[in-house]
């Protein structure tokens, strides 16, 4: 079997190419941008191309399957000739789902907390000697890729993502898994640069619901009412199952998961990953876990890459890094953190990257997000505004729109000159961003703030 990939060096791209590799298909691929950790890893399996860029001269009719990514456009050089040759061209998710149609899919959707819930129930499975097929949107302990496929699994895992499927799939990518059991944990309004109106951005978790496969289950969290007025309008032959805020306490030993006959001791917090907790539990038992595999196996958990991960800690300080970045997660964020830590100084710095979030219009979103921190930051590239063809930001302006009493910087030296003024012991920082700070060297920041 011959796959080519189209877009070969995205997230989830590279991650299935290498475990079709693994797999024993002979894989190739083509980028005209490739950058770290998907560059070193297509290298280490020797499927990073040659040399950037389209070529056409490597789609010949030998080619069984063409997947295509989303970066590419509708006029990419090997697209067309992929579909002048009418060799089957596929998405990811297509994909994926033609892998697995014969087994029980899980799919994990919401604008929030998709990555850390795919990631419990993962590791619950995998505690229990479960064998699974997966797709996470974040590198998870104790997997070496992001995609697992294989032949003798009966459950499949999938984040599922609304952002659209590829330049010639308008549909979000969620609907192509047709899900036997789907989680919808929560809905705040993203992705402006494809939904231009909230209502848009809705439509694309109704499309999810519709797409459930029939006397399917649609766990939801109740208290979310967007998502409970979603819920409401779907099908009568799918199974609805609430859930909410799993039970929980906070004490000198630490964080507790609790229900009313078990309490058991958690490596993560906050009220947002209890809600988590309850739609990783609520799956595990659909899939046919029992009570007691679930909470044997998750005390063991340590949490999703990049979701409230410890950079540095010594005595009393500790640096934490997360990938929040819309309103609903930054705010959620640096609440567990002021909840798990009640006697500390909190500095939060926010990175605003995605479109939405350097989009002068969207910003408002943010109103009050900072406020529980003792001192906030807003940083943002103006090469990243320029870059993304929006209208360049004003320092002045993003404050405002926070509403609190947040600082703005455009200069990541200045930003973390100002955060550093800020040292002391006792003091919980916190780096939200899905970029990287301009590329400024976060270890040594810890080495120098812890």
């Amino acid at each position: 079997m011959r796959i080519h990939f189209i877009a070969i060096g995205g997230t989830v791209m590279h991650n299935l190419a290498i475990a079709l590799h693994k797999k024993g298909y002979a894989v190739t691929g083509s980028d005209d941008e490739i950058f770290e950790p998907s560059r070193t890893r297509l290298e280490q399996y020797g499927l990073l191309p040659e040399k950037p860029g389209w070529h056409p001269c490597k789609i010949d009719r030998s080619i069984d399957t063409v997947i295509l990514g989303m970066h590419a456009r509708a006029d990419n050089p090997e697209l067309v000739r992929a579909q002048e040759l009418g060799i089957k061209i596929t998405s990811f998710p297509e994909y994926l789902y033609n892998q697995t149609k014969e087994k029980k899919r899980i799919v994990i959707a919401g604008s929030h907390g998709k990555t850390t819930i795919t990631a419990m129930i993962m590791h619950v499975l995998q505690y229990n000697g479960i064998k699974f097929d997966y797709m996470a949107g974040s590198a998870l302990k104790g997997f070496e890729t992001m995609v697992g496929l294989s032949d003798d699994s009966e459950i499949a895992v999938f984040e599922g993502d609304e952002y659209l499927t590829s330049a010639i799939d308008p549909r979000p990518k969620f609907v192509h898994y047709k899900p036997d059991i789907a989680v919808l944990n929560g809905i705040s309004w993203d992705h402006m640069n494809i939904y231009k109106t909230e209502e848009a951005y809705k439509d694309s978790f109704r499309a999810l619901i519709s797409a459930i496969n029939p006397s399917g289950s649609l766990l939801y969290f109740k208290d979310d009412p967007v998502v409970a007025a979603i819920v409401s309008e779907a099908r009568s032959d799918i199974q609805k199952i609430p859930y909410n805020v799993h039970g929980y306490f906070v004490n000198r030993l630490g964080f507790f998961g609790a229900t009313h006959n078990r309490m058991v001791p958690l490596k993560f917090f906050g009220e947002h990953n209890m809600q988590n907790l309850s739609a990783a539990r609520e799956a595990c038992l659909r899939a046919g876990l029992t009570e007691d595999m679930f909470y044997e196996a998750i005390p063991s958990f340590e949490g999703a890459a990049g979701r409230l991960q410890v950079i540095r800690e010594s005595g009393k300080n500790i640096l934490f890094s997360d990938f929040a970045h819309a309103p609903s997660k930054v705010k959620a964020t640096i609440g567990a953190v002021a909840e798990r830590y009640p006697d500390r100084k909190i500095v939060a710095c926010l990175e605003l990257h995605t479109y939405s979030s350097l989009n002068i219009a969207f910003l408002p979103q943010y109103r009050d997000t900072m406020s529980k921190a003792s001192s906030a930051f807003v940083y943002f590239s103006p090469h990243a505004v320029e870059l993304k063809r929006l209208s360049p930001l004003n320092p002045e302006a993003v404050a405002d729109a926070f509403g609190s009493n947040v600082k703005v910087f455009s200069d990541a030296s200045l930003l973390f000159s100002e955060m550093k003024k800020l040292k002391e012991d006792g003091t919980i920082y916190l780096l939200m961003s899905s970029g990287n700070f301009d590329g400024y060297d976060l270890n040594r920041l810890a080495g120098e703030l812890v």
